[in-house]
């Protein structure tokens, strides 16, 4: 007899969740409590509500979660300027420490013994959804089928359905998308078929959120976007909540063909993984706060945080939301963000997205400073010499003594 009485699921509706439940019911013997998060994958999450109903499931939990991601997760980590491996934009990694701490509260709420999810063995997710679970609740049991199971094919799920009379769509006859997918408000990826190949191309119907740059307008979108200490605040002067700048900025990027991209990343279990995203909003999002903050943040300021940003996107992209050193090097850079309010203006175009203007009343460009004109005596260029000359004492010295310079 097991241990674990009743267990709340992280439920899609999909063919691998669907199995999973009937799964932990037959082999746990135990009651399962299913949570779907709509997070803005852009598909309607209530027919999950129907499916988990007719697996037997009582009590059933579907939120619409997505200004709590975009403002309490999806911001805080653009206001570091954050990217893995110089070009992933984090899409999936942030959405799981929202999505594990609503399965501890859940858990807590109905009395539930466990949690489990249907991350595979080979990703990163599990590492992600249990590093938040653990943090969250120390002692939780955690049951991840994938690593239980051995119902390791698409066929072997599928007989599984039909034996158990199991109602899920993808047991249909219908074609299904040869790629496995993950989507919120704030990307969507792709990874297998075809693009198990690194030298392959991704086709062209893969793509669901943006038109090629070819095909895009041939005329630019101009935007502007107004930043309160580090968020976005307003598009084109219309005060918006932090998800409807995104699903905003999704729509304007993605009709420019803008956020596409195609990485051979490296997983935290240790394989590299070749994976496709489109990010038009986070794109767009990217470039405008590292232009506001051009203007408002000082150098070495500004520099610092640079190098701060591989490490805090690591901890993200690993599954260390809930850890110390995230907390850390959150609160330096929100430090940084005081100062950083204006309004950027973007120009998209085929692909593109450009810093075409910024204004700020925290700015520290000073035009009588850096003007090529005369600037009236506002900077003594003689002073420059000795600056020089400072700076270049211990190259001088070296040289002096005959080291060698190349």
């Amino acid at each position: 007899m097991s241990d674990v009485k009743k267990v709340v699921l992280a439920y899609s509706g999909g063919l691998d969740t669907s199995v999973i439940v009937k799964w932990l019911q037959e082999t746990y013997d135990c009651e399962v409590v299913t949570f779907t998060a709509d997070i803005g994958q852009g598909e309607e999450v209530e027919p999950a509500r129907t499916k988990a109903q007719a697996l037997g499931v009582k009590e059933i939990y579907i939120e619409d979660l997505r200004e709590e991601f975009v403002r309490d997760y999806v911001y805080p980590m653009f206001r570091a300027n954050t990217i893995y491996e110089g070009e992933y934009l984090l899409g999936t990694s942030i959405a799981r420490p929202l999505i594990a701490r609503r399965l501890i509260e859940i858990a807590n709420q109905t009395g539930a013994d466990a949690i489990s999810h249907g991350a595979t063995g080979k990703g990163n997710d599990q590492v992600r959804f249990e590093l938040g679970a653990y943090a969250l609740k120390p002692g939780v049991k955690v049951i991840a089928p994938w690593r239980e199971w051995d119902l390791n094919s698409r066929e072997k799920l599928m007989a599984y359905c039909e034996q158990h009379e199991i109602p899920v769509d993808f047991s249909t006859k219908k074609k299904k998308s040869p790629y496995s997918m993950d989507a919120n408000l704030l990307h969507i990826s792709y990874e297998g078929g075809n693009l198990e190949d690194p030298w392959a191309e991704a086709e062209e119907e893969m793509w669901r959120w943006s038109v090629s740059p070819e095909a895009a307008p041939e005329q630019p979108t101009y935007v502007e976007l107004t930043y309160e200490q580090g968020d976005i605040v307003a598009i084109d002067g219309q005060a918006m909540k932090p998800h409807e700048v995104l699903e905003k900025l999704n729509k304007l990027g993605g009709d420019n063909g803008i956020g596409r991209l195609d990485i051979v990343e490296n997983r935290y279990v240790g394989m590299k993984s070749r994976g496709c995203y489109e990010t038009p909003g986070g794109t767009i999002m990217l470039r405008a706060h590292r232009a506001i903050e051009s203007l408002t943040l000082d150098r070495e300021e500004a520099h610092l945080k640079d190098e701060l940003m591989p490490k805090y996107a690591e901890v993200i992209y690993n599954g260390y939301w809930w850890s110390p050193e995230r907390r850390m090097l959150q609160a330096a850079i929100d430090e940084t963000q005081k100062s950083v309010s204006g309004v950027v203006r973007m120009k998209l175009y085929k692909g593109s997205a450009t810093v075409v203007g910024r204004k700020s009343e925290q700015s520290l460009f000073d035009e009588s400073i850096a003007t090529f004109e005369d600037d009236a005596g506002a900077y003594d260029q003689k002073d420059a010499e000795g600056f020089i000359k400072l700076n270049a004492l211990r190259l001088r010295i070296a040289a002096g003594k005959g080291r060698k310079q190349d």
